[in-house]
């Protein structure tokens, strides 16, 4: 698993990096993620990781591309209206770099189905756009202990957070025990196409974080995003007591 000469040209800017470096580079390479969900957020997300060196996505969607989703949904192009959109993306993502290896699934993550495809994962890095989904995969996270990368968008705002499995550590539901009653999707109230794009970019920033060990991991913060003024808040976020998910655990 060393890496080649032509990774280490392709990676050049990471090996220079001291935090991330030789080391760094070869976790990437080893690394197993899953990425539920290929659309405004997920977009990002697997480029980045991709174009990092991540050595094996496993990629969740069952949607297919459409003209409404490229305003925001930047790994796709106008010739993938009507493609399922983990077949664009693998191929998308396999010109970007073909060391990388794409799984595709089209699928969502469930109960059913999260044995099989969280075996040998280090991470899930959730990007859908729905709190049933986000629930069902946050269940999958605490049944298997690997950890959860979340990452939502409103209008002109966002929030991620890394849940890492624990006795002391929160899970998603700790945040949001149950759907709000007045939750709508980006379908309904619009999105400014720039903030899932930020937002992701985040998420990836963390996930290599997480991955390679530089800096300081979100777990047990949740971050914040105001595109209305640009601003950044990061705020503690403790364990729910009482977390219909977790604390049954």
């Amino acid at each position: 698993m060393a890496l080649t000469p032509d990774e280490l040209e392709r990676y050049r800017r990471h090996l220079l990096l001291p935090e991330i470096g030789g080391q760094g580079q070869q976790a990437l390479k080893e690394a197993s993620v899953l990425v539920a969900g290929a659309g405004g957020l997920g977009s990002p997300i697997l480029l980045y990781l991709a174009a990092a060196g991540l050595g094996r996505i496993i990629l969740c969607d069952d949607d297919a591309v459409s003209l409404s989703n490229l305003q925001r949904q930047v790994l796709f192009s106008t010739a993938s209206i009507g493609e399922p959109k983990v077949t664009a993306a693998a191929r998308r993502l396999a010109d970007l770099n073909p060391h990388c290896q794409v799984v595709p699934q089209q699928a969502r993550l469930t109960a059913g189905n999260a044995t099989r495809l969280l075996a040998g994962v280090d991470l899930i890095i959730d990007g859908i756009d729905s709190f049933e989904g986000r629930f069902a995969i946050n269940e999958a996270s605490l049944a298997s202990g690997i950890p959860l990368l979340s990452a939502a968008i409103g209008r002109f705002d966002g929030q991620l957070s890394l849940f890492t499995p624990g006795p002391d550590q929160p899970c998603y539901r700790c945040l949001v025990p149950e759907i709000p009653p007045d939750a709508a999707d980006c379908e309904i109230q619009g999105v400014l196409g720039a903030v899932p794009g930020i937002l992701g970019s985040m998420a990836a920033m963390e996930a290599i974080r997480f991955l390679t060990g530089f800096g300081e991991s979100l777990a047990g913060h949740l971050l914040l995003y105001n595109g209305m003024n640009g601003t950044v808040r990061l705020v503690k976020l403790p364990k729910d007591p009482a977390c219909p998910a977790c604390a049954a655990n």
